[in-house]
């Protein structure tokens, strides 16, 4: 009997941005007609005994080895998933020459078989903090990696002056811009890690037990909310299929604003203001992603604490401006 070996379809990995995505390219085959055993198949018949029939594939020992390193290849990216951020770079240098194009190919089917929306953003993030990752150890291997203080000072940098002392506000008006962009490129890295932000903890109790330095502790307050607004922004939940979710999208708006603007944005947003959210359907998708957050953090971690009480801050803020309407309006 002849075998009939299943065609798979060339596949590539598009990088687009900062995002990738995988890219089936189905290229256009001509069946050409085949026996199997007294039946001839034609390029029509073919397709339709394939839909009823299991295809037997010849597997050599080429496809038995490729088996074997897909195998090997899913390992790592289970352990790379499972590994947190101050062991994440360690990984990766221990296995720096398994990230080559299968990698890369293996790590972009998982992301777009993915189940849920939610396990497709883990993947999609994990791959943009691989490559940053591996693009540091590759190209950047002979300098030390800046540690937690270093990296403190330095998203601190614009915002302190010559005789290091940090007024607050800043008197630079691009100073917070330019921290913001630090603290981006720093998480961009892979360096917020736990280290770091335990650091900024360190140095925030510090400040608050000398109570003589109210500009760093306003600043390392700025860093927590800064790095909170950021990670959190990573994840959408705005859109549910075609349907835009007007009080998701509010609360993603005040997320990413800076907090000296949240006043402005609950009162042109609520219904008790000018807008068409309510106070109690911006409550509840507050304390859904409050649960989201508790769910896809490691519990008791300073990652969790900071962004939990960046959307606690959220809403008080939110019940504060409700209750100073309600007063006007009575």
């Amino acid at each position: 009997m002849a075998v009939v070996a299943a065609a798979v379809p060339p596949t590539t990995v598009c990088f687009i941005g900062s995002k990738f995505h995988l890219c089936s390219c189905m290229m256009f085959r001509r069946w050409n007609n085949i026996e199997l055993g007294e039946r001839r198949l034609s390029s029509l018949n073919l397709v339709g005994w394939r839909q009823r029939t299991n295809l037997i594939c010849a597997v050599g020992k080429d496809a038995e080895k490729s088996f074997k390193q897909m195998v090997e290849v899913d390992r790592l990216i289970d352990l790379l998933r499972d590994t947190d951020d101050k062991e994440l770079r360690k990984v990766v240098a221990e296995n720096i020459f398994a990230f080559n194009e299968s990698f890369w190919i293996r790590l972009a089917a998982r992301t777009e078989t993915c189940k849920s929306e939610d396990d497709k953003k883990d993947y999609e993030e994990l791959a943009e903090t691989l490559m940053v990752v591996v693009d540091r150890l590759v190209h950047k291997t002979n300098e030390s990696i800046d540690s937690a203080t270093d990296v403190l000072k330095a998203i601190l940098k614009p915002v302190v002056e010559k005789d290091e002392e940090i007024p607050w506000p800043p008197r630079d008006p691009n100073a917070l811009t330019l921290m913001q962009n630090e603290l981006n490129q720093r998480e961009q890295e892979g360096q917020l890690d736990e280290g770091f932000l335990s650091e900024v903890n360190a140095q925030l109790r510090q400040a608050k037990e000398d109570g003589d330095k109210p500009g760093l502790e306003a600043m390392l307050q700025k860093v927590y909310q800064l790095y909170a607004s950021r990670v959190l922004s990573k994840r959408s939940y705005a859109k549910k299929g075609n349907k835009v979710l007007k009080s998701e999208l509010f609360l993603e708006t005040l997320i990413q604003a800076p907090e000296a603007e949240w006043n402005a944005i609950l009162i042109d947003g609520l219904t008790i203001g000018k807008g068409d959210i309510s106070p109690e359907e911006l409550d509840g998708v507050i304390k859904k992603r409050v649960e989201r957050t508790l769910i896809r953090t490691d519990g008791g971690s300073y990652q969790q604490r900071v962004l939990i009480e960046y959307l606690k801050g959220i809403q008080a803020r939110a019940e504060e401006v409700v209750r100073v309407l309600q007063g006007k309006t009575q």
